[in-house]
């Protein structure tokens, strides 16, 4: 495998970005992996650049969260048949009860789990949070979750500097256990806040009820 040839294509960062922008809608696409990847590649080789890789999977990652908020925005969350069932279901209805609630953490967390992602950029869409409002956030969630892979990657890269296949072999699993823990960490957080906003609404019991009140009787008048 030429590695210097793939890194120093024209055609890398394009089809970083396509799959960057497909893995909003297309959960089998592995745009994490591949963005990880390309930052080993980048630090072992010098090519693409990270100043390149970066802002190419950012853009990627808000131009296809924008697009399935507009979708969600125009046909809603329950149009099609996968979107009423499995998990995919299920992720929606969590995020429709909470999205306007917790808009700033939902963006920002579900950045790096693939169903949410798709839950929650729908639910903001068709729940009508302003665009002023979900722009930024998912601007600021897309560059943090750039930085993220390709800082991982770029890690890797350093460490087998002048092994590029290697680094680039080594960052794809470790790509995948990070994002699988990533997963359950932040499920653990979200079922921990769930439990909490439960204890915090749940109905105050109503104090026990005291004895009746002593009742006078009339005074005898005769």
């Amino acid at each position: 495998m030429d590695l210097d040839a793939i890194s120093a294509s024209p055609w890398v960062l394009p089809v970083l970005f396509a799959f960057v922008v497909g893995d909003a809608f297309l959960v089998v696409l592995p745009s994490e992996t591949l963005v990880v990847a390309l930052g080993a590649l980048a630090a072992s080789t010098g090519s693409p650049s990270l100043w390149a890789v970066v802002p190419v999977a950012a853009a990627g990652a808000v131009v296809g969260d924008l697009c399935c908020y507009l979708i969600g925005r125009r046909v809603g969350l329950d149009r099609w048949s996968w979107q009423r069932r499995g998990r995919v279901h299920r992720a929606l209805e969590r995020a429709r009860i909470t999205v306007h609630r917790r808009t700033a953490v939902l963006v920002f967390t579900a950045r790096y789990v693939p169903f949410a992602r798709i839950a929650v950029n729908l639910a903001a869409g068709a729940g009508g949070v302003p665009l002023r409002r979900y722009l930024p956030l998912s601007l600021a969630a897309g560059v943090a979750w750039a930085c993220y892979n390709v800082g991982i990657g770029a890690l890797i890269g350093a460490a087998f500097g002048d092994q590029p296949l290697v680094a680039t072999l080594v960052s794809i699993p470790v790509a995948i256990v990070l994002g699988l823990c990533v997963d359950r960490l932040i499920a653990a957080l979200d079922a921990f806040a769930a439990r909490r906003a439960g204890a915090t609404e749940a109905p105050t019991p109503s104090a026990a009820p005291g004895p009746p009140d002593r009742v006078t009787p009339p005074k005898d008048r005769r």
